[in-house]
């Protein structure tokens, strides 16, 4: 940690890699399948992602671990020379609730690709992929679980991904990646201290905050937040996973976290809704066919400093590929730049002020 706000738990702080350094509090763009749809990493690098998420159980699937392994690791597969974090899976294990079966020594897994084959993922083979990936940042194979869930399936669950976490620690041979542990516990306060003090007596290179962003309300989101940060260690990174709205960063920075990720940027931009300073703009409404604006004209990514509102409109009316690849360009510089905005903020100690000034204009917006 490298400063901290004096008037919440917002921090600065530096995650040192074997690819490069990375300024927190940070935005992790999400390359799910090893690429970060419509983008190349040239464009990444522009925009300035300092660190890139890809998921394990999806790279395990298509093309598999050890032909990654065998090309040189995921950066040189994916032409990304600058940090990378890979999730364990364990959200799969929520997402593919239907397709999968939990037991205590792992999960089985029936593929959505071709609906046949079966996978069994322990968390030492979780480890072992992500070791075969070569990803700068690993995270422990744990259960997401659904809300709402019960206080006694919260529990079980909770003290299975611990037994789990340990069981990723002893497994860990490759000494140059950071392994991460979950937080977990569903929505039940005690729970999730009582999985952070857990996880600290374990011992992590750094923390996650999991379960989170999946139907439940933002108070109860923030409530879950506060009750586990407390407990994690000052001098390690503090990672809030699959999080979420631009709104939800600042209030996640003001709470102590220092890592974000989403797919809300880059699915949003597909769509044609895009993020702005002052709200969401929905190209194709038919009020932008003719508007000389740029997306946002405080903006100064590559698409708002060369392209009209109503051009972007024209792309997606007409399906052309290259609406995709502006409006995702445009949709995580506003996060990244959101970002360095608030890690100036902190750095100036003007924090505070930043947040009630970005929040108001978005609360006042009329896009």
């Amino acid at each position: 940690m490298i400063k901290k706000d004096n008037g919440s738990s917002a921090r600065l702080g530096k995650i040192t890699t074997d690819h490069g350094g990375i300024d927190t509090p940070v935005f992790m763009p999400v390359g799910t399948q090893a690429t970060v749809k419509t983008l190349s990493p040239d464009d990444l690098m522009s925009i300035g992602a300092e660190i890139i998420l890809s998921n394990t159980y999806h790279l395990f699937l298509r093309p598999g671990h050890e032909l990654i392994k065998d090309l040189g690791g995921l950066h040189r597969f994916m032409g990304w020379e600058r940090p990378v974090l890979t999730d364990s899976g364990g959200f799969q294990v929520f997402s593919l609730a239907e397709l999968r079966k939990i037991t205590e020594e792992g999960v089985t897994f029936q593929s959505h690709i071709d609906g046949g084959a079966k996978h069994f993922v322990t968390p030492e083979y979780a480890i072992e992929i992500q070791e075969a990936l070569g990803a700068d940042i690993i995270m422990s194979f744990d259960e997401c679980i659904p809300f709402p869930a019960t206080h006694d399936y919260a529990r079980e669950s909770l003290e299975r991904t611990l037994r789990w976490a340990k069981r990723c620690r002893d497994a860990k041979k490759n000494v140059g990646q950071a392994l991460f542990g979950i937080v977990q516990g569903g929505m039940y306060p005690e729970l999730r201290k009582r999985s952070a003090e857990a996880l600290v007596d374990v011992g992590f290179d750094g923390y996650a905050v999991g379960g989170l962003s999946v139907g439940e309300t933002k108070p109860v989101m923030y409530e879950m937040i506060e009750t586990s940060v407390p407990s994690l260690p000052e001098d390690k990174p503090r990672y809030l996973m699959g999080v979420g709205t631009p709104e939800d960063l600042v209030e996640g920075v003001e709470r102590g976290i220092d890592m974000f990720d989403c797919v809300m940027p880059t699915r949003n931009a597909r769509n044609g809704t895009f993020f702005t300073s002052f709200g969401k703009v929905v190209i194709r409404n038919a009020q932008y066919e003719g508007a000389k604006q740029p997306i946002d004209p405080e903006c100064e990514c590559y698409t708002c400093r060369n392209f009209t509102r109503a051009y972007l409109r024209h792309l997606f009316n007409a399906g052309e590929v290259l609406a995709l690849r502006l409006g995702t360009i445009h949709n995580l510089y506003f996060y990244l730049d959101l970002m360095r905005n608030v890690r100036s903020s902190i750095e100036q100690g003007t924090f505070q002020e930043f947040k009630k000034e970005f929040l108001a204009k978005r609360e006042n917006a009329d896009a």
